[in-house]
């Protein structure tokens, strides 16, 4: 903040207002600045509003103060919740300032919290534009570029048969008599331009999303279709005749599909659509001109499944360990993904995950044929509305291979017409995922050919959801059908499938025995899995605690052993004996972590958790009393804190920590944000010869040519999307960090060994190398389009964990070129790499 006050500057007409108005300036000055000291600053914001209506001059003189102010003022309004108030300053501000990116930065922020996801990406943009190396704003702009443009939209336009199919379908409706058509679900409105070329008269478009609105706004405009394309931000469901399209139509299209086929609320939206805005449908055998009648495109759907054993979806749904390091976990807690827990929740989430099959790690293997779930008529009216209220349909499916099940994999075939239809199958070269049903509650997984896997399935709350699977086991009957049964001939097979499963999992429970659900996220159940790394942070936390007490902590840990193998029955300790002061082991990391569990097991140790869901802690206190740890053992920190967002403190006001664990890398696979600040806070609070884990981490990279990852980053020219100019105002979108990715499965070709990219010192922060340059030799000649990365997380000089390998919880990560680099065998690069907050920018020169 500076401290030298400007002195208003005379204008033209001096004389007696002059002097006054420069009397006035230089007193608010000072009240300003008086307010600042005693740190009232609604007060100084608003002398400084006043200065500046006053003597706009000053503005150049005043503005980094003036900034501070307005940041400060703000805070406390958030912090009181004065929302209108808040936009209100910024408001002002953005008109005195309106080409200043940090306060165009500053709004966005504030918006994004608030959940104004669209304005804040307005704001981030105009502060990238104003600013391109403003390294907050674009950081900021690519993380809400991810929530409004869906990378899914870049990887569908890029699908040329997708595109081509889909233009055919409406070409030939069109044709046919189909003259009016209203597309639901527009998104840049490429599925309205087919129509319109097609020639169709008049073609409405609704799309909900105000960024995609305006993207096809400005698309439909650059392909001279403004005319015929009448567009509007809003739901299908909220279009009234004739307030917003004058009458009803001949021809809805729509792909509102996800992965489970209704999941986007096809199901809903076509209901409303016929029943409010599309002409009666030609009924069969009825002749005349299709302009008369109703259709949708698509006409009809398949779903398809099939069970399948794959090591990747068990990992992350279904936790496959009883002890981790040491630690027991108790048969009383039952550990679920979202994905299974959505089955009896109150709230309506998505019943199944989605995964690329064909690029998933380490495969799978088909357990059964695939077998067809459900046919739905989009064209007849009764049939959408009789799904959600239709009793479940019971099938079975004989198993073809033994294996372990671990999931039912579906998938659709969308038939745009008799003649065009779209798969979404593994097998297909298709922009689609398939959904994925995780299987859980089974006695035994293990099933084999002349076993039955049975279900039941439905259509609730507009989601296809797989439910009571379970195993029909050959030993409970000696025959079971060649073909998989459904409804009705199922019935009295079902009763006893049903009763054979309940046999199965029988479990006799102690009376008394409180039993808990737990609910985890797939990366947090894939690191509960995580072998190495809980055995990496055992070794390391023994070495810190051991050079700390070292006699007491191996006296400890015996003791702590014997009490995991005896009963719970052995005798209280003798109350005379001296308690040492415990050390203090403190777990910010994100998410549910067994780590102080593990941390209280190595002897005279207090560890805190700052887990915050209270089932969370409950399942960590049941995990405690089953390892027989003395009760309050285990801390919960975000308890002893008053604010949550000054989670880094002393434990106590004489006492340090002896362990501090941070995230420094998100299961996405990138760096997180301000790891760096709070490792400097965490420094502060360690006692001597006390660690921070991670101590550092190395970045690694390698170069590598994969039309997969410019794909699903960019759309690659209007050749893709069959003549139509949408590349460039979608492209505005792209985002130059691919998260989420797995290496291991990743379609591409390596140009380059590994090199090691980067280095963040949690304990000696002069090491970092924040900006530097790195050689890189060519070892295969190619285009070069993306930079994978990954990190080797090292605990001390000798634990180290890698963030790429087979059991890491983390994905990787990849910077992608704008565009191609062409290199040559033995060719040299030269790679500037720059980290800032989580972000990390990479450019290559030859």
């Amino acid at each position: 903040m500076p401290n030298s006050r400007p002195r208003p500057r005379r204008g033209a007409g001096s004389g007696a207002g002059a002097a006054g108005r420069d009397e006035l300036v230089s007193r608010s000055l000072q009240s300003a600045e008086h307010c600042l000291g005693a740190q009232d600053f609604g007060t100084a914001y608003a002398h400084y509003l006043l200065v500046l209506s006053l003597a706009p001059e000053l503005k150049d003189d005043v503005k980094e103060t003036f900034q501070y102010t307005l940041f400060r003022w703000a805070e406390e309004l958030d912090a009181l919740s004065r929302t209108q108030d808040l936009l209100g300053c910024y408001e002002q501000a953005l008109e005195l300032f309106p080409d200043d990116e940090v306060i165009c930065n500053s709004m966005g922020e504030h918006l994004f919290r608030m959940g104004f996801r669209d304005e804040a990406a307005g704001y981030f943009h105009k502060a990238v534009k104003l600013n391109p190396d403003f390294n907050d704003a674009k950081e900021n702009f690519y993380r809400v570029a991810n929530w409004l443009v869906e990378r899914w939209h870049f990887i569908m336009l890029n699908d040329t048969k997708r595109n081509t199919i889909y233009n055919a379908a409406i070409q030939k409706a069109v044709c046919s008599g189909s003259k009016s058509v209203l597309d639901i679900g527009a998104g840049t409105g490429i599925l309205s331009m087919f129509a319109r070329k097609a020639g169709a008269r008049s073609v409405y478009a609704c799309e909900l999303s105000k960024t995609m609105y305006e993207l096809a706004r400005d698309v439909v405009a650059a392909n001279k279709m403004q005319e015929g394309i009448k567009l509007l931000h809003m739901k299908s469901l909220d279009i009234k005749i004739p307030k917003h399209i004058p009458e009803r139509v001949s021809l809805v299209v729509t792909e509102t599909v996800d992965a489970g086929l209704f999941g986007e609320g096809i199901v809903e939206s076509l209901v409303h659509a016929w029943e409010h805005l599309l002409l009666q449908p030609k009924t069969k055998g009825e002749n005349g001109n299709c302009e008369k009648y109703g259709k949708v495109i698509p006409a009809s759907a398949v779903i398809f499944g099939m069970a399948v054993e794959c090591a990747e979806i068990r990992r992350h749904h279904r936790v496959g360990v009883k002890d981790v390091a040491g630690i027991c976990l108790p048969a009383n807690v039952k550990f679920q993904s979202p994905a299974y827990s959505s089955v009896d929740g109150e709230e309506t989430i998505e019943p199944y995950t989605t995964e690329k099959m064909s690029r998933v790690p380490g495969g799978y293997l088909a357990l059964t044929e695939c077998f067809e779930i459900m046919t739905v008529d989009f064209n007849n009216l009764q049939e959408l509305k009789s799904l959600a209220t239709k009793k479940p349909d019971k099938i079975g499916i004989p198993v073809i291979k033994e294996g372990i099940l671990d999931a039912i994999v579906v998938w659709f075939v969308l038939h745009l017409d008799d003649e065009h239809s779209l798969s979404t199958s593994p097998s297909e070269e298709t922009c689609w995922e398939q959904a994925v049903y995780p299987v859980h509650d089974l006695a035994d997984y293990w099933i084999k050919p002349g076993d039955q896997v049975t279900m039941e399935v439905s259509c609730q709350d507009c989601y296809l959801r797989i439910q009571s699977i379970s195993v029909y086991h050959s030993e409970c009957e000696m025959e079971v059908g060649k073909s998989f049964t459904r409804n009705k001939d199922l019935l009295s097979f079902g009763n006893e499938a049903e009763l054979c499963s309940a046999l199965a999992n029988l479990q006799t429970s102690k009376p008394g025995v409180v039993e808990q659900m737990c609910v985890l996220e797939s990366t947090e159940i894939a690191l509960l899995n995580n072998i190495p790394y809980h055995e990496g942070f055992k070794m390391a936390m023994k070495k810190v605690l051991s050079s700390l007490t070292p006699e007491k902590l191996g006296q400890a840990m015996d003791t702590q052993c014997q009490n995991n193998e005896m009963s719970c029955e052995s005798g209280p300790s003798d109350p005379d004996q001296s308690i040492p002061e415990p050390l203090y082991v403190l777990d910010v990391s994100e998410g549910f972590s067994v780590l102080p569990v593990i941390a209280g097991t190595l002897g005279q140790v207090k560890p805190y958790s700052s887990v915050e869901k209270d089932q969370h802690r409950a399942t960590l206190d049941l995990i405690c009393e089953a390892n027989h740890f003395p009760k309050d053992t285990l801390e919960f920190w975000l308890r002893h804190v008053e604010d949550e967002s000054a989670v880094l403190q002393r434990p106590k006001s004489d006492k340090l920590w002896s362990i501090i664990i941070l995230d420094v890398i998100e299961p996405s696979g990138l760096i997180q944000q301000e790891i760096m600040e709070k490792a400097a806070i965490s420094r502060c609070l360690l006692q001597s010869g006390g660690k921070i884990f991670p101590q550092y981490v190395l970045m690694f990279g390698l170069l590598v040519e994969s039309q997969t990852l410019m794909e699903e980053s960019a759309v690659q020219g209007a050749e893709r999307t069959l003549g139509f100019n949408i590349a460039p105002f979608i492209n505005q979108f792209q985002v130059p960090i691919r998260v989420f990715l797995d290496l291991s499965s990743l379609p591409c070709i390596p140009l380059s060994e590994p090199v090691e990219l980067l280095r963040l010192d949690l304990m000696t922060p002069y090491l970092n190398t924040s900006n530097r340059e790195v050689k890189v030799r060519i070892c295969k000649s190619g285009q070069v389009t993306a930079i994978p990365f990954w990190y080797h997380m090292y605990l001390d000089d000798e634990i180290r964990l890698d963030t790429s390998s087979e059991a890491s919880h983390w994905k990787q990560a990849a910077v992608v070129l704008d565009k191609p680099m062409q290199v040559e065998m033995g060719d040299e690069l030269v790679l500037n790499i720059q980290h800032h907050k989580s972000n990390v920018s990479i450019t290559i020169r030859q």
